[in-house]
C-alpha cells in the first residue's frame, strides 16, 4: 500500500539469486566429478572390450587355421558334433558374415577362476589331435606376441593345442564359455585371478586387475561344430593404459585445471568484487563521504544489490534525521529561548524594582510571565506529541469514514463551529488508518481554519477519490483569507507560525504529517481559488485473502 500512495520504485532489472550463484557452482563441481568417475568406468570398459575384441580377432584367425587344416583329412560328412546354438548376432540367412562383436562390460560379474585344468578321462580326438600339434609351435610364437593364453579343443573339450605345450591333454569342458562354443554360439565371460605383486593401488580403481577376459570361438564347418579356441588374456591396468596415454591425459588435466580455475575466477567475479565494493560503501558511509550514498554501480547478483540499496537508503535516512534532529535542536533551542528570556527579564525587573512599581505595573509583568510559562507548557506538550508521532508504528487498523465525520461535525458544534458542513461520502466506504488518527489530523485542519481564517469562516470537509490507485482524499476546505505564496513552501515546517502571538507553536502540521506516514498516508496543500484547502491521503484496506 506503501507503494501505491508514494512515489513508485524504479524498475529493477533482473540479476541472478545468491543460492543461484552458489547452486551452479557445486552443480559444475558435481558435473566435473560425474564426468571423471564416468571417464574412469567407461575408460575400464574399453580396456575390457579392447582385450575382448584383440582376443576375438586372434581366435579368428586361429579358429580358420584350425579348421583348414582338418578339412585335409576329413572325409566323414559327420565329423564332429551338430550345432545347436544360433549365432548370438543377427544376420541374414544368405550370407556368408558371421560377425563376433565385444560383449564384455566393467560391471559384468566375474566367473570364479578356471583353475590348473586337469587331465581329460576320454583321449583326444585322433584328426584334431593331429592338426592341433601341427598348430602348437604357432600358437606358442603367437603367445610371445601377445601375451594371450590360447588353446584349441576338440569336439569334447580336450586341448589338442596350446600356446603352453604342458596343457595338451588337459580338458575345459566344465567351462561354460568351452560349453557353449562346443554348441556353435562364441562367448565371453569374465574370470577371476589372484593378484599380483606389482599391482599398484591406482590398478585398483579400474575392475580389470584381478580379473582375466575369457573368450571362446567354435571352429564351424557349415552346421557342424569341429571344436574351440579358447584364448584369455588379463587386460591391460588403469595405471599401464594411463601410462601409455600419459601426454593426452596431462593435457585433459591441465583443461580440466583451467575449467575450474575460470569457475572460480566466475564465482569471484560474482561474488567477491561486488562484496569488495559493499565494504568500500559501508566505509564511505562511516566516513559520511557521499559515494557511500550511492548504490553499488554492478552487484551482479539480486541479494549483493538489495543489501546495497538498503544500506544506501538506512544511510540517507540516518543523514536525512540528522540534519532534521540538528535543524530540530536549534529550532527548540529558539523557541525556548524567547520566553525564557522575557521570563528572566520581567524577574530582574520584578527583582530590582519591584518596589517602586505600581500595582498595574507589577500585574502586567507577573501576566508576561504566566503567558510565557503557559506558552512554553504548550510548547513542550506539543513536542511530546511530536516524539509520540515520529515513532508511531502502524498496525492493521480500519476506519468507515462517514461515522467520523459525523462525530467530528458534532464536535465542532458543541464547541461553537458553526460553519463546518459535511459532504456525505459514499455509503460504507473505509480507509486504512485508525480512528484517532485520522479525527486528530482533520480536527487539527478545522482547528487551523477557524484560528486563521475567524469565527465566521466556513469549513467543508468531502472525500475525494484519488488519481493514485488504492487511495482516497479527505479534503478539508475553508473560505478563509488563505495562506500567501511565500508561506505556502513552509507550511510543512516545524515551529513555522502566523500565529504566534495567539499561542500557536508551528507543530500542528508537522505532528499530523508524522502520524500519517506512519501508516503511509499523507498531508497535503491543495490550490484553491478562495481560502486554504488540505487534502488527506488515505490508503484503502487492502482486499482480503481467501
Amino acid at each position: 500500500m506503501a507503494s501505491a500512495i508514494g512515489s513508485p520504485s524504479p524498475e529493477r532489472r533482473a540479476r541472478p539469486r545468491l543460492w543461484l550463484v552458489f547452486a551452479a557452482v557445486g552443480v559444475a563441481g558435481f558435473v566435473l566429478t560425474l564426468a571423471g568417475l564416468a571417464f574412469v568406468r567407461v575408460y575400464d570398459n574399453q580396456l575390457i572390450r579392447q582385450t575382448e575384441s584383440e582376443l576375438i580377432a586372434q581366435g579368428a584367425v586361429i579358429s580358420e587355421v584350425f579348421r583348414e587344416r582338418l578339412r585335409s583329412s576329413v572325409t566323414a560328412s559327420t565329423f564332429g558334433r551338430a550345432r545347436t546354438a544360433p549365432w548370438p548376432f543377427p544376420i541374414p540367412d544368405d550370407t556368408r558374415l558371421r560377425p563376433i562383436l565385444p560383449s564384455l562390460r566393467a560391471s559384468d560379474a566375474p566367473l570364479p577362476p578356471g583353475g590348473t585344468p586337469k587331465a581329460s578321462r576320454v583321449p583326444a580326438e585322433p584328426l584334431s589331435q593331429a592338426a592341433g600339434l601341427q598348430l602348437t609351435p604357432l600358437l606358442e610364437q603367437v603367445r610371445a606376441v601377445t601375451l594371450a593364453g590360447i588353446r584349441v579343443v576338440d569336439t569334447e573339450g580336450v586341448v589338442v593345442a596350446s600356446s603352453s605345450p604342458r596343457l595338451l591333454g588337459t580338458t575345459l569342458a566344465d567351462r561354460i564359455e568351452v560349453q557353449r562354443a562346443l554348441r556353435g554360439e562364441p562367448a565371453s565371460v569374465l574370470r577371476r585371478r589372484n593378484a599380483e605383486p606389482e599391482d599398484t593401488p591406482l590398478a585398483s580403481l579400474s575392475r580389470d586387475t584381478g580379473i582375466r577376459v575369457s573368450v571362446a570361438l567354435p571352429v564351424l564347418e557349415g552346421k557342424r561344430v569341429w571344436g574351440a579356441v579358447v584364448l584369455t588374456r588379463t587386460p591391460m591396468t588403469i595405471a599401464k593404459a594411463t601410462y601409455a596415454d600419459r601426454w593426452n591425459l596431462t593435457a585433459t588435466g591441465f583443461v580440466l585445471l583451467g575449467a575450474v580455475g575460470l569457475m572460480s575466477l566466475a564465482a569471484a567475479a560474482l561474488v567477491g568484487r561486488p562484496v569488495r565494493a559493499l565494504v568500500k560503501q559501508t566505509r564511505a558511509i562511516a566516513a559520511s563521504d557521499p559515494t557511500g550514498f550511492e548504490p553499488v554501480a554492478r552487484p551482479v547478483v539480486a541479494e549483493l544489490a538489495e543489501l546495497s540499496e538498503s544500506l544506501a537508503g538506512m544511510a540517507t535516512a540516518l543523514r536525512d534525521r540528522n540534519q532534521y534532529i540538528r535543524s530540530f535542536a536549534a529550532n527548540v533551542s529558539h523557541e525556548f529561548k524567547t520566553p525564557l528570556a522575557s521570563i528572566q527579564g520581567a524577574v530582574e525587573l520584578l527583582r530590582d524594582s519591584a518596589d517602586a512599581m505600581t500595582p498595574e505595573q507589577r500585574s502586567r509583568f507577573l501576566a508576561n510571565v504566566d503567558a510565557d510559562a503557559r506558552r512554553l507548557t504548550r510548547l513542550v506538550q506539543r513536542l511530546l506529541e511530536l516524539a509520540r508521532a515520529d515513532s508511531m508504528t502502524a498496525t492493521s487498523a480500519q476506519v468507515e469514514v462517514a461515522p467520523l465525520l459525523e462525530s467530528l461535525a458534532a464536535r465542532a458544534r458543541a464547541e461553537g463551529v458553526s460553519g463546518l458542513h459535511v459532504t456525505p461520502p459514499p455509503p460504507g466506504l473505509k480507509v486504512a488508518l485508525p480512528q484517532e488518527v485520522l479525527d486528530d489530523v482533520l480536527w487539527q485542519l478545522v482547528t487551523n481554519a477557524r484560528q486563521h481564517g475567524g469565527e465566521d469562516v466556513r469549513v467543508d470537509l468531502a472525500v475525494e477519490q484519488d488519481a493514485e490507485p488504492g487511495a482516497v482524499r479527505v479534503v478539508v476546505r475553508d473560505d478563509g483569507r488563505g495562506i500567501s505564496e511565500a508561506n505556502q513552501a513552509r507550511i510543512f515546517d516545524a515551529f513555522f507560525t502566523t500565529a504566534r502571538e495567539r499561542g500557536g507553536t508551528g507543530l500542528g502540521l508537522t505532528i499530523a504529517q508524522s502520524m500519517l506516514r506512519a501508516f503511509s498516508a499523507r498531508l497535503e496543500l491543495r490550490p484553491s481559488a478562495k481560502g486554504t484547502a488540505f487534502a488527506v491521503v488515505v490508503p484503502l484496506p487492502r482486499p482480503q485473502r481467501k
